[in-house]
């Protein structure tokens, strides 16, 4: 049942900012997320901490990695800015290394990490762009937050990866029309009402 609730989730910055997640309590996961690497670093000498300095470098990089490699991919820089908001795209660097063509993608806007180690794992990050609204989001597009940074617990869904986008074709205006924007999955069941991801 909790499978099929919104995983819409909010970020507030009032007073000790807190990420807030509507589900099961029992299945949420301690995250913290962060607008750049310093901000991290800073906040990893604090007392008590379930992250050190090496973490936050760690899942920095990792988080790059997986932003190049997941990151939505638009076939101008206008389409980009209507879905992610003006002045938050830019040119794709992987594929005018390769030679493909020009294709744009959203900033990375700074990254989460995620404590696994309560399920035997350990930590995990992802990637955070801007969307068209101002809120804060993954790849996918289906975790929704009002800033990048905060703390707080959230859906160990939250930290699944998107799919790769690196070296397919970027999406056309039609194609983002098609799948409803973005945030909108494109496998969504028509069964869940239409709702999308992001706005509700």
């Amino acid at each position: 049942m909790t499978r099929k609730r919104s995983r819409h989730v909010a970020l507030v910055l009032a007073g000790t900012a807190t990420l807030a997640l509507a589900g099961c309590k029992d299945d949420r996961v301690e995250a913290q997320a962060f607008p750049d690497l310093d901000s991290c670093i800073a906040a990893s000498q604090e007392n008590g901490l379930w992250f050190t300095e090496d973490d936050c470098r760690k899942n920095f990089a990792a988080a790059q990695k997986d932003f190049v490699e997941t990151a939505p991919r638009y076939a101008s820089k206008e389409l980009c800015e209507q879905e992610h908001g003006a002045g938050n795209c830019g040119d794709d660097p992987a594929a005018q290394q390769s030679g493909g063509g020009f294709s744009f993608m959203p900033l990375l806007m700074g990254y989460m990490m995620g404590s696994m180690m309560s399920r035997g794992g350990g930590i995990f990050s992802q990637p955070m762009v801007r969307s068209a609204n101002g809120s804060y989001t993954t790849p996918r597009g289906e975790q929704s937050f009002a800033n990048n940074s905060g703390k707080g617990k959230v859906s160990p869904q939250t930290f699944q990866r998107a799919p790769t986008t690196l070296g397919k074709p970027p999406m056309t205006a039609a194609q983002v029309n098609q799948r409803g924007g973005f945030g909108a999955s494109s496998t969504a069941r028509p069964a869940a009402g239409g709702s999308r991801s992001m706005g509700g």
